[in-house]
């Protein structure tokens, strides 16, 4: 009797251990660490900006000292921006969206500044400044790069969640859908140019 026990638990432990397999959840958990690392470098892209702009901000400082609001508004938007941070597991739609909105204000803020700067011919010349603009032109494409690998991983995670017969037990081990990025309000629409 005891050696049936035996062979029954051994057999429901190789179904048990086969049918884990067949549910795909290393596969899972690889892809949940992928959309983890992808949001990182989202992070690592957006702090990196806000590291530049303390060095943008005080070198049209020293060129325009009455543009004070703009610099104000930028230094603000950054602090904002910075304060709001999403750890990997707690990326929720509403988390999500803070977040970008933060964001999108002090890209607003930044543009800002720099169409201030178009009345500065000196300050568009000097060295530093163009350095700086152009470490936060890259830095803008890396970001949206970043964004671009973020997207890609979330989708590729959530479907992999929703297929049959992996969505019967990826809840059960706690697996749920990640966010992605919205377009801002507006963004589907064309600007208008005229001349």
């Amino acid at each position: 009797m005891k050696l049936l026990k035996k062979i029954l638990l051994t057999a429901l432990a190789c179904v048990g251990v086969s049918s884990l397999t067949s549910c795909n959840y290393n596969s899972l958990v690889e892809q949940q660490q992928g959309v983890d690392q992808a949001w990182a470098q989202v992070e690592n892209q957006y702090q990196r900006r806000a590291d530049l702009i303390p060095n943008l901000v005080n070198t049209v400082k020293g060129y325009s000292t009455h543009e004070e609001e703009t610099l104000l508004k930028v230094t603000e938007a950054r602090a904002k921006a910075t304060s709001i941070t999403i750890n990997a597991d707690d990326l929720t739609e509403e988390n999500l969206q803070r977040f970008q909105q933060a964001q999108n204000e002090l890209s607003g803020a930044l543009k800002s500044l720099l169409a201030v700067t178009e009345a500065y011919p000196d300050l568009k010349a000097n060295e530093n400044f163009m350095n700086l603009q152009a470490q936060l032109e890259g830095t803008e494409n890396r970001i949206a790069t970043e964004r671009q690998r973020y997207t890609e991983a979330v989708r590729d995670y959530n479907t992999a969640i929703k297929k049959f017969p992996t969505t019967i037990y990826a809840g059960w081990f706690g697996f749920k859908p990640k966010p992605q990025f919205q377009a801002e309000a507006g963004a589907q629409k064309a600007p208008e140019v005229k001349f």
